[in-house]
């Protein structure tokens, strides 16, 4: 059927009627009871003529009062055919000719042929014309005024709330009337943070500034089909007046005469869901004081010359003041904790906040404490993050399935991983990937939105998109890979964790510096601290599944692996779960002897790290008696230290320095390095008994003895344990000292301190140390000598100390 030329009266006045009303398309569409393809038609000028109780349906829909309906019905019955004739079908797939094929004449009359391509108005760019040039001599593309209401921006939303920074970035960019170069913007990050909510908001704003227009063309970026880059130029050449017959047929042609019609027009295009840098590309504007913002889940790396905008998701307060104006402020006020709870489960994801204001919204009688309650439950969490046609899992699910095959695993195995962020070479061991092949599939996930750069080196998730990686795993992959995936990831993590903990252990740290090793033991210790701590939550993690799978020697192993390097990390309360772990392991397999050492290293915990001092003394009363038992003279010593430790915390020091005495001669009875250290640990504890006691000048004799043999040990074995150990009795020292009054000794033994500790790399110390050599320099009338010393230590404290941990005894 050949249809008769139309002027697309109908499609205007209707589309204007609509963005009066406030409507979008699907708004409109749904209440008029027509569909959203058909009512995009007649907008469009597709459907020029419709029948009229399509017409009246819709006008009911608008609104529209009886003269406005009168012209409506008019409108379109101009636009109806009259007098067409029947063709026989043209072309094997639609039975008609094509849009570009139809009017007076059909494809035939061009005798260009089809490499000329559809027909052209007057003045259009012809082959071998620049695209973003008129023809010479030509008058320019000639085209209508703005279609009214075509790809007219959605109503803004009341409720927006939050995101002034961005919008205020954005307003700057914006300011210029006469920029060098096209304003693009990109906007990008993760499911559900808003985007295109930003950037309707943000053109809205900008709409006083840019009186030529405002556009918002959606590319369906997530669709299963994405909108060509041709058909979307059509539809805003066809917004900015040019007419069909017009609209060149190719991709180039029509992006050229896109540039053209924008180059001097003040106006802003709003790009929504783009799925790749060839889809927006051709959109761009070539010159001119137009804005362009684009949005997308993808990072769109390849995409040059753009101002990048990257949303987060939102504050805990921000997120509970949209909660607020969704819900009602006085719901909120009422319960303002659970409020917030309600913030945190959403994961202070705007959309997850929107649906869960809404579900609010639909049940006034609900009390937030009670949804708060609901959404605590892991495995309920993502189906009640639904209402209506919003929902968080399809929002995840779209990205998800567009993804590679190797990709998606990844995703998936990031649900196994035990830490808020983690690294590459970490969720290689749960993925059974190399480290390097982890990394590169992360950086994919990064750029399509679903995985987020925590650190350069480490990355994390969003909690509801863990929980949907946890439901993809649970669906997508047998119960039973699964769980050796992560038996094997244990494993390994466990192996590694034990390496680096032995990196502390006196014998194998003095043994790797006689070994003339070319690393430095120093960087090597600093790279094991920072890994043990970083991973902290994978190894304990590992840990515990080890125990619960029976794997006890591995428990063990670990934990007595990890046992001098705890000594660095005095604040660390999960110690007592190391140890009551290995505890435990040694008593399911039996080992007395394992049951001795690790119920010492727990006494130690409770002791130092808890300072639950009473249960620290019975731990160590268990580990002597079954170190005597054994006849095990070296944990004998350590038992007894650790009694010592505890009952002169409690004040108890003529027990105390008895305890230290004992376990001094036990480990007399022992010749190695552990032992060694034992017993200058032991004349440290005395020491520090007898100036407690008001016994400082005896105080002084026993802790130089004990600094005598510290120094002798770096001596023969240069290594940071040996250097912290010197560095803490000299400390003592001149704590000593200063208790004394002997202010020009104890300024010497700080200052020994600080030499060592600045060898073990210990900032923390180093600023105890130094604000006590501030006070000694005064004490000697040395004022600016100390204000200078404590300005350094108020600068370290500020930024490289780290108060609480590895305070020495």
């Amino acid at each position: 059927m050949v249809v008769a030329s139309g002027t697309g009266e109908f499609g205007h006045l209707l589309a204007g009627h609509r963005v009066t009303a406030g409507l979008t398309q699907e708004d409109l569409a749904a209440t008029a009871g027509v569909s959203l393809r058909a009512l995009g038609d007649m907008e469009r000028g597709r459907t020029r003529g419709p029948q009229r109780r399509t017409v009246q349906a819709l006008a009911a829909a608008l609104g529209l009062d009886g003269p406005q309906t009168a012209a409506l019905e008019r409108a379109a019955q101009s636009g109806r055919p009259r007098g067409v004739r029947q063709v026989p079908p043209q072309g094997p797939a639609t039975g008609a000719a094509s849009p570009a094929a139809t009017g007076p004449g059909g494809p035939a009359a061009d005798p260009a042929g089809p490499s000329a391509g559809p027909h052209r108005a007057a003045g259009a760019p012809g082959p071998g014309t620049a695209p973003d040039q008129a023809p010479p001599g030509g008058p320019g593309p000639r085209t209508d005024p703005p279609v009214p209401g075509a790809l007219a921006l959605p109503r803004d939303l009341a409720d927006f709330t939050a995101r002034e920074q961005a919008l205020a970035d954005l307003a700057a960019l914006t300011a210029d009337r006469h920029p060098a170069h096209p304003r693009v913007v990109l906007i990008s990050g993760q499911p559900g943070l808003g985007k295109t909510a930003f950037a309707l908001h943000a053109a809205h704003a900008l709409a006083p500034a840019f009186p030529d227009g405002q556009l918002s063309l959606d590319l369906g970026g997530m669709a299963a089909t994405p909108l060509p880059a041709r058909e979307a130029l059509g539809q805003v050449l066809r917004a900015l007046g040019v007419k069909d017959g017009a609209v060149p047929a190719g991709t180039e042609e029509r992006a050229g005469l896109f540039r053209a019609l924008v180059r001097d027009r003040r106006l802003v295009l709003v790009l929504d869901d783009a799925v790749d840098e060839s889809q927006v590309r051709p959109l761009l504007p070539g010159a001119g004081p137009a804005v362009t913002i684009v949005t997308s889940r993808h990072a769109l790396p390849g995409l040059e010359a753009v101002h990048r905008l990257r949303l987060d998701v939102l504050s805990p307060v921000e997120a509970t003041a949209l909660l607020a104006r969704i819900a009602g402020p006085e719901r909120v006020e009422a319960a303002p904790a659970a409020a917030a709870d309600l913030a945190r489960l959403c994961g202070y994801l705007p959309l997850a906040l929107r649906i869960a204001g809404q579900r609010l919204v639909a049940r006034p009688q609900q009390p937030v404490a009670q949804l708060t309650r609901q959404l605590a439950a892991e495995e309920n969490r993502l189906d009640l993050l639904e209402t209506g046609d919003l929902a968080v899992r399809p929002a995840f699910e779209l990205s998800y399935r567009r993804l590679p095959a190797e990709a998606r695993l990844v995703l998936r195995r990031c649900a196994l991983t035990a830490g808020q962020d983690f690294t590459a070479a970490v969720l290689a061991h749960y993925a059974g990937l190399s480290a390097g092949r982890t990394e590169l599939l992360l950086e994919q996930l990064v750029d399509a939105g679903l995985v987020q750069p925590a650190t350069p080196e480490r990355y994390r998730l969003h909690d509801l998109v863990r929980l949907y990686a946890g439901e993809r795993l649970a669906a997508d992959e047998p119960a039973g890979a699964v769980a050796e995936a992560r038996t094997e990831a244990g494993r390994r993590l466990l192996r590694e964790a034990a390496g680096h903990g032995l990196r502390f252990d006196p014998d194998a740290s003095a043994d790797a510096s006689a070994g003339g090793s070319a690393d430095d033991p120093a960087l090597l210790l600093t790279e094991s601290a920072r890994w043990l701590e970083e991973e902290h939550p994978e190894w304990l993690a590992a840990l515990y599944r080890a125990q619960r799978e029976g794997r006890h020697r591995e428990v063990i192993d670990t934990a007595e692996a990890m046992h001098w390097f705890s000594d660095r990390l005095l604040s660390w309360d999960l110690w007592g779960e190391v140890f009551q772990l290995s505890v435990d392991a040694a008593r399911a397999c039996g080992d007395r002897r394992a049951e001795a050492v690790h119920v010492n290293y727990l006494a130690w915990t409770y002791t130092t790290c808890l300072h639950r001092y009473q249960r620290g003394i019975e731990l160590a009363g268990e580990g002597l008696e079954l170190a005597q038992e054994l006849g095990d003279h070296e944990q004998q010593g350590w038992a007894l230290t650790y009694l010592g430790s505890g009952l002169r915390q409690l004040q108890r020091h003529r027990e105390a320095s008895e305890s230290y005495q004992r376990a001094a001669d036990a480990f007399a009875e022992v010749d190695n390095r552990a032992a060694m250290i034992g017993r200058l640990v032991t004349l440290r504890g005395a020491a520090t008994c007898l100036r407690e006691l008001g016994r400082a000048e005896e105080a002084v004799d026993v802790r130089r003895r004990a600094l005598a043999g510290a120094l002798e040990l770096v001596e023969r074995w240069s290594s940071p344990l040996m250097h912290l150990l010197a560095a803490m009795t000299a400390h003592e020292l001149g704590q000593d000292r200063a208790a004394l009054r002997c202010w020009p000794a104890a300024e010497k033994a700080y200052r020994q301190a600080l030499v060592h500790y600045e060898a073990v790399g210990r900032p923390d110390s180093m600023t105890k140390a130094l604000t006590e050599l501030g006070t000694a320099l005064i004490e000697q009338g040395r004022a600016d000598e100390a204000r200078e010393i404590l300005t350094d230590a108020l600068t370290d404290l500020s930024t490289d100390g780290r108060p609480g941990r590895a305070v020495p005894l």
